[in-house]
């Protein structure tokens, strides 16, 4: 049972994030500190998970279950913390009445932090009038805020996931929002209300989505998130021209997304079998792995850069042994530290880590430019990733 003074304490609460965001900046429009103010997030996450503070001895990520029956204060604190709460693992929704601790597994559904669920709405520049589609309504809260912002006549939200949709229905329905919600893949948008003035997605795809420049007006907007199999992502803000091109920079910041379902990396297997038939003889890496796995911005942004060129590649660390391993061509690589250099060893029809190196060194050739100064095209089923100094960099098919 909730203690008869939630909603007091929620207000307190809600306010004292309202008031930390501000301080940060998040608030350009006045429109959003509202939403956030008036919209109770804690509604919207009864249950959730938060990472503890050690591993466990296998070194996986130790999730303990949140709820207001096992501790309502770090519960309520949580829901009102500008952190992202874990709410489904592999697709597995969890039994809220009798929650366990979870050991690993891959996060699919989440209550986004609330900076950046404002920073979305604010970068699509959303304002009043436009229709938007929301893609990966999650557990409604970000909805709720557009509808708070737009009014709930003016939202759409697809979930892949009807055990989601039908939470965050419940949720918003009981504090009278009222958005056109459906179960749909986000791969495909939402025909019956398009088009629309703006699209924003919660999750990350390979590639921009064909139908959805196809469901946007002219001069509308789409945001969303790209990444790929080595985990490699960027933000884009495209504009649809009249014959449905659509071109965009890229914006900066370090912001990544869950991977839409359909879009999520296929299991490869184990890495020693790949590495079994590759050549014994290797050579010196001209770059070395780091250059993408280091915990920097600039690595951040070259991994999503380096992924372009191997699209269907997938990266893992065994010991002190970087793998590379491609499903679709059935390419693969090593990098082994050896004294002060790394040895390559690549087989298959495509070099993979040879792919990686040409984009890295194109990069640093073009004085290391930021995302900011990178344009996506998307015309004719084709997507390029352009910058004035640097080659092409083609997007996965869609």
């Amino acid at each position: 049972m909730m203690p008869a003074d939630l909603d007091t304490d929620a207000a307190r609460l809600r306010e004292e994030m309202v008031g930390a965001l501000a301080a940060d900046g998040v608030f350009a429009d006045p429109g959003w500190r509202a939403a956030v103010k008036k919209v109770p997030r804690h509604a919207f996450v009864p249950g959730f998970y938060l990472p503890a503070d050690q591993r466990d001895g296998q070194g996986l990520t130790v999730w303990e279950p949140v709820t207001a029956e096992l501790g309502y204060g770090r519960w309520l604190a949580a829901a009102y913390s500008d952190t992202t709460l874990i709410t489904q693992f592999d697709g597995d929704e969890p039994d809220w009445k009798t929650p366990q601790v979870r050991h690993g597994g891959a996060p699919t559904s989440s209550s986004t932090l609330p900076s950046l669920v404002v920073r979305m709405w604010a970068d699509a520049d959303v304002q009043e009038g436009h229709t938007v589609l929301e893609i990966g309504t999650g557990t409604g809260y970000s909805t709720a805020l557009a509808c708070e912002r737009l009014g709930s006549a003016d939202v759409t939200s697809i979930e892949v996931d009807p055990h989601r949709l039908d939470q965050a229905a419940s949720a918003l329905y009981s504090l009278g929002y009222t958005p056109t919600l459906a179960v749909a893949d986000g791969l495909y948008g939402y025909w019956p209300e398009a088009r629309f003035d703006r699209i924003v997605a919660a999750c990350s795809f390979r590639a921009v989505p064909p139908a959805l420049l196809a469901q946007v007006r002219p001069g509308g907007k789409i945001l969303l998130t790209l990444s790929g199999w080595l985990y490699g992502h960027a933000r884009v803000l495209l504009t649809v021209a009249e014959d449905g091109t659509a071109e965009g920079r890229l914006l900066g910041g370090t912001v990544s997304f869950m991977s839409a379902r359909t879009h999520a990396a296929p299991a490869f297997g184990n890495p020693a079998h790949w590495a079994a038939g590759l050549p014994e003889i290797g050579r010196a890496a001209r770059h070395s792995p780091e250059r993408i796995t280091a915990a920097t911005e600039e690595a951040f942004h070259l991994r999503f850069f380096a992924q372009c060129a191997v699209a269907a590649t997938q990266m893992t660390t065994v010991g002190d042994v970087v793998h590379l391993v491609d499903v679709v061509t059935g390419s693969a690589a090593t990098l082994t530290p050896v004294e002060d250099r790394w040895e390559v060893r690549e087989g298959g029809p495509v070099r993979l880590w040879e792919r990686i190196e040409q984009v890295l060194s194109a990069y640093d050739e073009a004085g290391r430019p930021g995302p900011e100064t990178f344009t996506l095209h998307a015309y004719d089923g084709r997507q390029h990733l352009r910058h004035p100094q640097m080659p092409g960099l083609p997007l996965p098919r869609p």
